[in-house]
């Protein structure tokens, strides 16, 4: 099947923006022929409109350099006319991000978002591609709601998740009863560089505003079931997180602890790892990683600075599977927090959506 779609990136200058831009710029499906940030940025071309907050050692695309950036508010009927869908990573507040969002899908504009503002609006599905690419069901119900014929509005997960709930996910067969999970996370995930966030220098911060409450309650959405046009969450597993800010520029590092209803052998969820594939995997996607989980027998792995860009980026890995005195098991996860914690995540989710046929 021929897939080619022009693209819109709303929100291009900020780090999960650019991180798009250079997922972006040679994606075999996704051209990208429309730049929006806000009206600070508007009027200039991406060049300048970013300047020194480029935040990556590989230079901004050269296609993009003098293309000029739209008003992501102001312009959205120009950016509307010239798209196929857009990817929407803004810097706004939730209830401003909520009415942007909306706003674009009534113009009939797909919008795949990284943003958390719509992540509990009922009939907007919510997908790691590997898990609950089914609930892209749902984007029926979500047009009839908008009136739309095209358009409408799927999120990503929080980066967080992306370092557990998959590696919890295909245990789910032997009754997954409750999950504690402390998670150490770098500071792209706050947009930040070690430049730019001095205070992180030598020091762990122990709060992240809004992130322990999305690492609970998301993976019951996700692992949720639609009903009468709504996705349902499931009752169960009991989650307990806390998110703490470690000093690592990128890959979000999780410590599990399970305990399951028919308690596995650890040859059980090691055999469940090494052969869980998805949807992407199936469909031979463009970013999908061949092994999604990748477990690492090494006592001292994985760790970010060795780990985190294994499958490009987008596969999560694994290690320290052990017995735990107080839960079944215990082990350690890691996921790369900007590729497939937040743009990587959202290309792939497009590449589904694309595959499946919803942006026809």
């Amino acid at each position: 099947m021929e897939h080619h779609y022009k693209v819109g990136v709303i929100g291009a200058t900020g780090m999960v923006g650019q991180r798009f831009m250079l997922l972006l710029a040679n994606h075999p499906w996704f051209d990208v022929v429309v730049l929006a940030a806000s009206a600070r940025s508007a009027g200039k071309t991406y060049e300048e409109a970013v300047g020194s907050k480029w935040a990556f050692d590989t230079p901004i695309p050269e296609r993009y350099l003098g293309m000029k950036v739209l008003d992501a508010e102001a312009d959205m009927e120009k950016i509307a006319a010239q798209v196929d869908f857009v990817f929407c990573a803004v810097n706004l507040d939730k209830a401003k991000t909520k009415e942007l969002e909306e706003k674009y899908a009534k113009m009939e504009v797909p919008v795949i978002s990284n943003n958390s503002a719509h992540r509990f609006t009922p009939d907007v599905p919510m997908v790691i591609p590997e898990i609950n690419d089914n609930h892209l069901a749902i984007i029926d119900a979500q047009k009839a709601r908008l009136g739309t014929k095209r358009g409408f509005i799927d999120v990503k997960s929080n980066c967080s998740l992306q370092s557990y709930v998959p590696l919890l996910h295909p245990l789910k067969a032997f009754g997954i009863e409750k999950v504690a999970v402390c998670t150490y996370q770098a500071i792209s995930g706050a947009g930040k560089t070690f430049t730019t966030m001095p205070e992180i220098l030598d020091n762990v911060i122990p709060y992240i505003g809004g992130e322990e409450e999305k690492s609970e309650r998301e993976p019951l959405k996700i692992w949720g079931e639609i009903e009468n046009g709504q996705i349902v969450n499931a009752q169960a597993p009991v989650i307990t997180a806390q998110c703490i800010r470690v000093p690592v520029s990128d890959g979000h590092t999780a410590a599990v602890f399970v305990s399951f209803k028919n308690k596995p052998s650890k040859e059980q969820i090691l055999e469940a790892w090494a052969n869980f594939a998805g949807y992407p995997q199936a469909s031979d996607l463009p970013s999908a990683p061949k092994q999604f989980i990748r477990y690492f027998e090494e006592d001292n792995r994985p760790q970010a600075k060795l780990d985190r860009m294994e499958g490009n980026g987008m596969s999560v890995c694994a290690g320290r599977l052990r017995d735990d005195s107080m839960f079944d098991y215990r082990f350690i996860g890691l996921s790369h927090n900007t590729l497939r914690g937040a743009a990587g995540g959202a290309v792939l989710l497009a590449e589904t959506i694309a595959a499946k046929g919803y942006f026809k």
